[in-house]
């Protein structure tokens, strides 16, 4: 073609004293377009900008910058010298017009005049031929390493451009680089961005259903009743106390109000107060100042602050020290603390959620808390029942544990109605934390997918509930495994509870087995006691079955 032989005739000899008259201006361009690219990412300005500099420095009419879309399109994304309707019609094919066979090939291309130019096709409408004037066309690949995004290109008069086109080409490949890199920045902060906004979308979505009330288990009608209070709290701003044994599920409903309250696009925050020292809980609650104390090497801000606008579950309050509560006080009164080292109050607009599992009244008769402390956190009570008050909950319980169970592990275990059964007679302190642990421990333990009432590790006497379950039974029990109960015993029959006491426990164990033709299996179903607390229970009363 006629446009690369117009290259190789201008190179030479006048192409380097025409270089050496470009150096000052091209260093003042791609300097200018650097610190332009820099400034932001937004790409409409910075390459709007960047078209400016250099049709300013070097006296050019029109220039554009094409980009690959996602449709496979080059589209005008940035403009010089077009109006906004002749940029929307600069859209290229690849392989069509002059801008298209420069990504396609990946090569700059000069044209002397455009008039004469068959492959310019004017697709914005912005050329005009004008008798005697001639405009030339320079345009470069926009590259990425190896791969073309995109096309720059300029219109200028001829007459106005030094001799050569050398440095030009040169100046405009070094912009069209910087170009890239900024474009496939951008890009990348573009995905990361949209990244990070879908898994914070999905991430509160899964918050929001775990943590949601409709997702709080609870059949009966002590957690039919403690949802009715929940609802009636959380859309006000009033402090809340749950009160409940360990593992009753404080934190979880504490979560529940959050979401269901105005602020549960805000912080949920929280902290047990039992696990800190008082100087250690000051400083996580109120923050501190730099050099406030020993290792204080930064400003640290304090869980108050943190949850500003938000909610602040204190579990474990009445753990704190008498001193403590003093100034915790003093910020539920005020809603303003001073950081450690500080002295510049800060104001907070926090929602706080306290949970205890003490006798709050008893320990303010005792001295061990300050009364008008209590009075303060004491505005709306909501007590959770334990779990051995609310039986009928731990088969969903239990069937929910176990589906969380098969998820993370990639298992299928179910459990049969009689190992439910042997479950539900457990006294259960540590609650639905216990629970949890438990059905974990049988479904490691266990042979197969399907977990019977004699795969139930929890009926040993080495476990914690076996010593606390012990405590609460009658000393005449026939024996202390923990989810034992001799209260459904077969009576004698030729006796009635009305005509005679019942035998002593061995006495009835042996009739029992006499009865069912010393089949463990069978007396075990009529005792409700599996077979292997039928075994320790013969074993405990030296019952040989074989010299009977």
């Amino acid at each position: 073609m006629a446009l690369h032989k117009f290259i190789k005739n201008n190179t030479g000899a006048n192409v380097s004293s025409s270089s050496k008259k470009f150096d000052n201006i091209e260093l003042i361009t791609i300097y200018e377009v650097s610190k332009i690219l820099c400034s932001s990412l937004s790409l409409d300005k910075t390459l709007s900008k960047v078209l400016e500099v250099i049709a300013a420095n070097l006296d050019m009419q029109r220039g554009m910058i094409s980009l690959l879309q996602d449709s496979g399109l080059l589209k005008t994304i940035a403009s010089i010298g077009l109006s906004h309707e002749e940029m929307q019609r600069g859209v290229f094919k690849i392989g069509e017009g002059i801008t298209g066979k420069i990504f396609q090939h990946g090569m700059p291309i000069v044209i002397p005049d455009i008039a004469d130019e068959p492959f310019f096709l004017n697709k914005t409408g912005a050329h005009q031929t004008i008798s005697g004037e001639k405009i030339s066309f320079l345009g470069v690949p926009i590259k990425v390493n190896a791969t073309c995004i995109g096309v720059l290109s300029f219109q200028f008069k001829k007459a106005k451009v030094f001799e050569g086109f050398q440095p030009f080409l040169r100046l405009l490949s070094m912009a069209a680089r910087l170009i890239g890199q900024s474009v496939q920045l951008c890009n990348m902060v573009i995905k990361d961005r949209e990244r990070l906004l879908l898994e914070k979308s999905h991430l509160e979505k899964e918050l929001s259903n775990k943590y949601s009330l409709d997702k709080v288990i609870g059949q009966s009608k002590k957690m039919q009743q403690v949802f009715a209070e929940v609802h009636k709290a959380a859309p006000g701003n009033s402090t809340v106390l749950l009160r409940g044994e360990s593992g009753t599920g404080k934190e979880v409903i504490a979560r529940s109000i959050h979401f269901l309250s105005s602020r549960k696009d805000a912080p949920f925050i929280k902290i047990n107060c039992a696990a800190l020292s008082e100087n250690l809980l000051e400083s996580e609650l109120f923050g501190h100042e730099k050099g406030a104390f020993t290792g204080a090497l930064h400003q640290r801000i304090g869980r108050f602050e943190q949850a500003n606008k938000g909610t602040l579950f204190l579990d474990e309050i009445g753990d704190i020290s008498p001193a403590f509560q003093v100034k915790l006080l003093r910020v539920l009164q005020e809603r303003e603390f001073e950081r450690v080292g500080g002295n510049h109050p800060i104001k907070v607009d926090v929602r706080l959620i306290f949970a205890t599992n003490r006798n709050l009244e008893e320990d303010v008769t005792q001295g061990r808390f300050r009364a008008d402390l209590y009075f303060r956190i004491n505005v709306i009570s909501i007590h959770l029942p334990p779990l051995r008050e609310r039986p009928e909950d731990i088969p969903l319980l239990i069937q929910n544990i176990l589906h969380r169970y098969n998820q993370e592990n990639h298992l299928k275990i179910s459990i049969t109605p009689e190992a439910l059964q042997v479950l539900m007679r457990c006294n259960w302190p540590g609650n639905v934390r216990e629970l949890e642990n438990c059905v974990a421990r049988f479904c490691t333990l266990s042979h197969s997918n399907l977990i019977h009432d004699y795969d139930i590790p929890c009926q040993t006497n080495n476990c914690l509930s076996a010593l606390l379950w012990k405590q609460t039974q009658p000393k005449n029990s026939m024996t202390a495994i923990p989810i034992i109960e001799f209260s459904k015993q077969i009576p004698d029959a030729n006796h009635t509870d009305e005509e005679s006491p019942l035998p002593n426990e061995r006495e009835r164990l042996i009739d029992t087995m006499e009865k069912f033709g010393w089949v463990q299996a069978k007396a075990a179903r009529a005792l409700n006691l599996t077979p292997r607390q039928i075994g320790y229970a013969l074993k405990k009363y030296n019952i040989d079955i074989k010299k009977l």
